[in-house]
């Protein structure tokens, strides 16, 4: 038989847990239609087959619905005393002990150990299990099928046994070491970290060498997270308050550099600073059809810059015009015949603009 998923496990579990309800009187005889309808109808919602052996084996594996809910219900009301007892003092209370064990389920444990010296990790994590399910809350069964998890590569489940191993007895200490090491694997330093040094301090006496060791991994990566985070934040910040950003010439974002065109063209303009008086310039028609190409063609301010004509011109306005900072007249400028001949060489098509209205 195909793999069932959990939700057909569970559909499966549940119905066995109504036919035993039915068995050991928990339900009374009147109810027994009942009971058989809501068996049918959960059968045909999940598509499962309540009567293949296969099914209801791969599901229970000689469990019970109701001995795993009695577990949980278990760990349940020991959370306040494992987070009690994270902090171990004189005056935490002894929480209580973990489920009993049976000779039945040791059998199934040391065959488990067996298993995993042998590296036959699917195996171990069957017998394991079938140990869970004799005594679900039993610490060090779980903590033993972590390790056989993370063995296999699957740390996720590897994480919620131990989580429940250090939740039925926070003092089993290979549980803390087993939660650390398979979230340190799933990139969970901090909540590794947590993990050993909870195993130091159950521990005592400054921990063992191997809780030690893995305490200092998993510090030492959680410290390198937060100085790449640092280092990630500020040179954001550096990028978005760089003065130059959005600045450069005929580089970034294509926006050509004005500055030195107006520089080339003898400096500053009518205002303080060497600013030209852009709105006087703007204004010229010839001027406007002339920037209005020049910004939609970055490449072609360069060529401009670079004619010889323009800088002769530039030179004979150098020391007039209509400022201080030595910007030629406008009016003048684009009156002279040689810059309109410019305008219309081939490399630079000018189109004139239409006045707003």
């Amino acid at each position: 038989m195909a793999q069932a998923t959990s939700q057909k496990r569970l559909a499966i579990a549940v119905i066995d847990f109504l036919e035993k309800s039915l068995k050991d009187g928990t339900v009374s005889s009147e109810d027994v239609e009942s009971i058989e309808i809501a068996k049918s109808c959960i059968a045909d919602s999940f598509h499962v087959k309540p009567d293949d052996p296969a099914a209801r084996k791969d599901a229970l594996d000689d469990g019970s619905l109701l001995k795993i809910y009695s577990a949980y219900e278990l760990l349940k009301g020991k959370k306040s005393t494992a987070t009690e007892a994270s902090k171990p003092s004189s005056s935490t209370p002894k929480p209580s002990g973990p489920t009993p064990t049976t000779p039945e389920a040791e059998s199934f444990k040391s065959q488990g150990n067996a298993a995993m010296q042998q590296k036959d990790y699917p195996k171990a994590i069957d017998l394991y299990t079938k140990a869970v399910n004799l005594s679900p809350a039993n610490p060090i069964y779980l903590s033993n099928r972590a390790a056989a998890y993370s063995a296999s590569h699957k740390h996720k489940e590897a994480v919620a046994d131990a989580e429940i191993a250090v939740s039925a007895d926070p003092k089993y200490t290979k549980a803390w070491s087993r939660l650390g090491l398979a979230r340190f694997v799933l990139g969970d330093a901090k909540g590794s970290m947590e993990a050993y040094q909870k195993g130091i301090e159950f521990e005592g006496n400054g921990g063992s060498e191997a809780m030690k060791k893995g305490f200092k991994t998993a510090k030492e990566k959680v410290e390198k997270q937060e100085k790449e985070g640092s280092t990630e934040e500020a040179e954001e910040q550096e990028d978005t308050t760089s003065p130059t950003r959005g600045a450069g010439g005929a580089g970034a974002g294509g926006m050509p550099d004005m500055a030195g065109l107006a520089s080339m063209m003898g400096g500053g303009g009518a205002g303080a600073g060497g600013m030209p008086d852009l709105s006087g310039m703007m204004n010229n028609p010839m001027f406007a059809s002339m920037a209005q190409n020049l910004m939609s063609n970055p490449d072609a301010l360069q060529g401009l810059m670079n004619n010889p004509r323009l800088r002769e011109l530039a030179s004979s306005f150098g020391g007039g015009g209509g400022g201080g900072g030595g910007m030629p007249d406008i009016g003048a400028l684009m009156s002279d015949p040689s810059l309109r001949d410019m305008c219309v060489l081939p490399k630079f098509s000018f189109k004139p603009i239409a006045n707003a209205a």
